[in-house]
Parts: structure tokens; sequence; C-alpha cells
């Protein structure tokens, strides 16, 4: 064979080698735009974007979506992507995040997920519109930090997740210790649209806050001397429930108008100051605990395990042990829970060891700190 003949079967190899290249890549792409979605726009929640999930052997296509609606601020990115990361690692599940924020963060946080092994997640970043929360909130002077407009997203579930049937929320100040599946599968009764933690139940149950004694009844959110409370006819020393932690059954939320009741009472507590004064935790739990009254299912209180005070708890064969946790003192956990709030962990170094030592996670955060 001549040299001539060998340089054009070089040649010809060549070029059929680039083609097959060129047809790899063209069916990849092909495949990523049509894993694209597409949303009409909602009055007050403007979809930005969405990145499909690289796919991985571990999830199949076929599971049902499990929609996880955590809310971002820009002065908590680190703990919202800490909890995601959580979520993410201990399950095998098909996890849509809608990772709720305001527009002038969505960049920051694209960044964040794009530079760290989250990069393959399936989320959709949805812009709260604040204006919703017009005439529906009030800047209390006696409380030390201003109204957060995203801490109401939980309201409006339906509108964040309108194709669902059945969602998770999360604060972004949890980390996740056991499979999202289990707490998805939760059974709600008839005829209630979700199922919370009972601080009762919980295994931080009677935990003492600062200003407003042992916050866990009714009375420790409602004002009872206003005469629109009492008509309710609600026990006082009803036990309350945590919502940072939530199932929705998204279809009797719809039909039940939740959004439209909460609503409501909001703007009653404007009017009328319906809120306890001694009120220290969030102003989204007093209109919850109104509306779901005697109309909501409970969740494992494993799944909830909030204050990170000192207890010890027990279910299904599961202990945890949380010690004291302070601004001097390393938050440290034993056989850590389902999730753990962390919420009182005040030093954003404690938080980054609580985080990156317990729940085994290699976690590409470089500063948790809040």
């Amino acid at each position: 064979m001549s040299f001539r003949k060998v340089n054009i079967i070089v040649l010809v190899l060549v070029v059929v080698l680039f083609l097959l290249v060129l047809h790899h890549n063209f069916l990849g792409l092909s495949s990523l735009l049509r894993n694209e979605v597409s949303d009409s726009g909602i009055v007050g929640f403007q979809p930005i974007d969405f990145v499909p999930n690289v796919p991985r052997q571990a999830v199949d296509g076929r599971q049902e979506e499990i929609p996880v609606v955590i809310a971002a601020s820009e002065d908590r990115l680190g703990g919202a992507i800490a909890a995601i990361n959580s979520i993410q690692h201990n399950t095998r599940s098909n996890v849509m995040f809608y990772i709720v924020t305001l527009n002038g963060t969505a960049d920051h946080l694209r960044s964040w997920l794009s530079s760290s092994t989250l990069k393959s997640i399936r989320y959709k970043i949805v812009d709260f519109d604040t204006k919703l929360l017009e005439g529906k909130v009030k800047e209390d002077p006696d409380q030390g930090e201003s109204i957060k407009p995203l801490t109401f997203a939980r309201f409006y579930l339906p509108i964040l997740v309108p194709s669902a049937k059945k969602a998770i929320y999360m604060d972004d100040d949890v980390i996740v210790q056991g499979d999202i599946l289990t707490l998805y599968n939760t059974p709600l009764k008839p005829g209630h649209a979700a199922a919370f933690s009972e601080d009762c139940d919980s295994a931080s149950t009677k935990v003492v806050i600062r200003g407003a004694g042992n916050q866990y009844n009714y009375i420790g959110y409602l004002d009872y001397k206003k005469e629109r409370i009492r008509k309710l006819s609600m026990k006082a020393s009803t036990c309350s429930f945590n919502p940072g932690v939530f199932v929705a059954n998204l279809t009797e939320w719809k039909r039940q108008n939740i959004t439209n009741q909460l609503e409501k009472w909001m703007k009653l507590n404007v009017e009328e100051g319906l809120y306890s004064r001694t009120l220290a935790g969030s102003t989204t739990t007093p209109p919850l605990l109104i509306v779901f009254y005697q109309q909501h299912s409970t969740i494992d209180p494993m799944w909830n395990v909030r204050h990170l005070g000192s207890a010890h708890v027990s279910s299904a064969g599961t202990m945890a042990k949380l010690s004291s946790c302070g601004t001097k003192k390393q938050c440290k956990i034993s056989n850590p829970c389902l999730l753990i709030n962390l919420s009182n962990c005040t030093s954003g170094k404690t938080l980054k060891v609580l985080v990156m030592r317990h729940t085994k996670l290699r976690l590409m955060i470089a500063n948790l700190k809040y």
C-alpha cells in the first residue's frame, strides 16, 4: 500500500470521527432543549429560570416529582444552600426545588448553585412580589427586626407550585438528615390541607423563649383579650404547631381557599392587633394557627427538632440528643434527628461546624454566616 493511500485512509477516518462527535453533541443539545420548561406569568410570582437535572443513575425519571419549596433571602443564602444540599444528598427521589427569593437575589443564588455539587439539581427560582403584602403586614416598633417578606411565601404555595397536588415547605435554616420521600409520604386526613409538627410533641417542647415565656400553645401567639379572638372559641391551652416544616395537600388548600383565609387574618391583625404582644417568633404563625385550628394532620416530630435546646426524644428507634447552643459554644449533635432547625444557632462559625460535621456532607460552602 502506497504512502498516498495511507494518508487518504487516515484522512477519511478523521472525517468520520469528527462527524460522529458532531452528531453526539447535537443529540445532547436536543435532549437539553426538550427538558426546558416554559411557564406563563403568574400574578405576584415570576419564574426566573429552570435548570434541568443532569440524569443520575440513582434517580428514576418515572418517580413522582417531590416539590420542595424553600424561601431564600439574600442574608441567608448560606442556610438555604445547606438545606438544599442536605435534602439532595439524603434521597434518591425525584426532587424539584422551588426557591422563592427577591429579584435582586436571583443572580447571587444562581452563582452559588452553579459553582457547587448542586449544579445538577432540578430547581426553579421564583421571584416574590412584595406588593402582595400591602395592607396585610405592619412594622411593630416593639419588635427588633423588620418584616421579612419571604416568610409569607408559605401562604402562597398553590401559586408557587401551580401544577402540583402536594408539596413540602421548609424554612432555609434547617438541615435534613433523612430521606425527604418519607416526609412527603406523610398521610393527611380527609379534609386536611396541611400537616405540621405540634409543639407539644416536638423534641424541643416547652422551650423558654426570651421575652415570651413558654411559647408552645395558642395563648403564646394570640391576644385573647381581643373580642374577635375570643369569639373563635379556640382554647388558649391548645398546643401550637411550627410552620417551619410542613406538608401541604394543595388540592385541598385550593378547595378551602386557605390563602384567602390567611390574608383575611393578616388584614384583621393590621386593623385590630390580634397577635400576642409577647410574640417572639415569626408573625406568620398566628394566622396559620387560626385557619388550621383542629383542622390539620401531624408529621413525625423528628422532622422538626427546634431551638437546639436540651432534649431526649425517641421515634421509630431513633434517639437524638441535643446539647446547649450559644454564641460562644459549638452546636454539637450526636445521633442526629431527621431534621434540625438552625434558627437559634447564632454564630456563623458554629453553624458551619454543625453543618459540616454532623450532616457528613461535602458542602461546597465557604461561609455560612447569616
